[in-house]
């Protein structure tokens, strides 16, 4: 076999080929694996480059950017407390980004009433050969007949062509008709946004009650540790007594003992309080969304409750007022709007559709054969369609959705009228537990005031040896009891009362906008 000079040709592949190649089989044989066996942990691949991120922290401007500074010679009180929640709680952002995707998610179902525009531009070069054939003539009388049988192929070649294409194209498409699809669509999208928006204020109402019921715990936990520290002063002070008693010859050695050791058993207590307070402030701090490690000064509990704050009302007028604003009932509300609009949807697809298409381009088209040179030119078209789309069968597949759209919405009245009642039966027992606090608070105090009483009277008869030791730690574990008594009752007031604004949907409720007046 002879090999012609245009036969002998080398082979030139790009660098950058090569490199694709090499890319692609590394990618073949990265490990994308699972654990190879449950009985251990594991090593995933990689996993030193995300830990080399965290420990860089990389998100350490992203997660901080918004936290509030705190002044550590600053105390605290609750609304300050609550407005540094607000704004440095990762929860609130969460919920905020949430409503901005849903408005965002509104807007994307508003494009759809626009015309749909796009616009296209190519040019290129093109070398293509077309076979060409050699005819030889044979010498004889040409047909009348139209026939060429005189004309035989004897061989061929090629005929180059070389082409340079330049095109400019805008094409739109704008859906003119759809029996509704487009507006029960942007419909569904608006209550989504209105359960987003909503679920926002819901969050602001868990952050404002959580941080409100960990500051009242934390005041709860300082008041018991002022509770065993006068527990441990009262011990002291009988142990001094028993001691004197003991001295003059008048007390037992055991009985002294029990003294010491009940002043041991206090001295534990304040201790174990001490560490209820410190749990307390951690969560405290948890709750607002800062770090435990932050220095923060927290104001203790005032010393009197509101007391005429929501016993005004009545239980049935709060939960009329529950049952049409709280942010759960208003979100599952337009969630079964939503669902309508799903259903509205649905049934519009059973309708054509009609659509405009429209086209406009500019093609410039030069053409050279056989190195001859380019002819053409550039020429204008379009043109302009009006399309209807009817739906005819499509194996039943709209009468399934509509099915499962009536399911939905039948889930979601349901989900809406078990709510209500949920929120009834919430606002009713939180009513009764502030009720009930209010109640225990006034005899608390009584028991207090007698527990107090009792304690001194026994002590100074225990003293004049006319009281039994017995008698005095009875009478002092009676006012250690009545002492923790009186806060927690104290306590409960403040934290059912937050109960029940949040139960009713008080709590952090946004201010309705001020009507401006106009200037005369």
């Amino acid at each position: 076999m002879k090999y012609t000079k245009s036969s002998q040709r080398t082979l030139r592949v790009p660098v950058s080929l090569i490199g694709q190649v090499f890319l692609a089989i590394s990618v073949a044989q990265a490990r994308n694996d699972a654990p190879p066996s449950s009985d251990k942990a594991w090593l995933p691949p990689k996993l030193s480059d995300y830990e080399n991120q965290l420990a860089g922290q990389r998100f350490h401007e992203a997660e901080t950017g918004s936290r509030v500074s705190i002044n550590p010679r600053k105390t605290y009180n609750l609304a300050e407390l609550i407005d540094i929640a607000q704004r440095s709680n990762p929860e609130t952002r969460v919920a905020w980004e949430r409503a901005r995707q849903a408005a965002a998610a509104v807007g994307l179902t508003e494009s759809a009433y626009y015309p749909y525009l796009v616009a296209a531009a190519a040019g290129g070069y093109d070398r293509a050969f077309i076979p060409f054939p050699t005819l030889r003539v044979k010498q004889q009388t040409p047909p009348t007949n139209g026939n060429l049988p005189n004309v035989e192929i004897v061989g061929g070649g090629t005929l180059i062509t070389e082409s340079l294409l330049a095109r400019a194209e805008l094409n739109a498409k704008w859906l003119l008709l759809d029996f509704g699809e487009r507006k029960a669509t942007r419909a569904a999208a608006r209550e989504q946004l209105m359960m987003a928006n909503v679920g926002f204020n819901g969050t602001h109402q868990k952050i404002v009650f959580d941080v409100t019921d960990r500051f009242y715990q934390l005041g709860n936990a300082r008041q018991k540790v002022m509770v065993t520290q006068s527990a441990l002063d009262a011990a002291k002070t009988v142990e001094q007594a028993a001691q004197a008693r003991f001295d003059n010859g008048l007390a037992t050695k055991p009985e002294l003992l029990q003294a010491q050791q009940q002043s041991a058993q206090s001295n534990f207590d304040v201790q174990a309080s001490l560490g209820a307070e410190s749990d307390a402030r951690v969560a405290l701090i948890e709750s607002i969304g800062l770090l435990p490690t932050v220095s923060l000064k927290v104001a203790d509990l005032p010393e009197q409750s509101d007391r005429g704050r929501q016993t005004a009302d009545s239980v049935d007028g709060l939960i009329t007022k529950a049952l049409s604003q709280r942010p759960d009932l208003v979100a599952k509300l337009a969630n079964v709007l939503a669902k309508e609009q799903g259903i509205l949807k649905i049934r519009a697809e059973y309708y054509p559709k009609v659509t405009l298409d429209a086209h406009v381009s500019e093609t410039e088209l030069d053409v050279s054969v056989a190195k001859s040179d380019y002819f053409g030119g550039a020429r204008p078209t379009f043109g302009a369609f009006l399309a209807m789309n009817v739906p005819i069968f499509d194996g039943f597949a709209r009468r399934y959705k509509l099915d499962m759209a009536e399911a939905e919405l039948h889930q979601a009245e349901n989900e809406l009228a078990g709510a209500r009642d949920s929120a009834a039966r919430e606002v009713w027992k939180a009513h009764t537990g502030y009720r009930t606090a209010l109640k225990k608070q006034d005899a608390a105090e009584k028991l207090l005031t007698a527990s107090k009483s009792a304690f001194d009277a026994v002590l100074e008869s225990y003293k004049q040896g006319l009281s039994t030791y017995p008698e005095v730690v009875s009478t002092e574990r009676n006012l250690t009891a009545a002492l923790a008594t009186s806060h927690d009752t104290q306590s409960a007031i403040y934290t059912s009362q937050a109960a029940l604004a949040l139960s009713v949907g008080d709590l952090a409720r946004p201010a309705p906008p001020v009507a401006r007046q106009l200037r005369r």
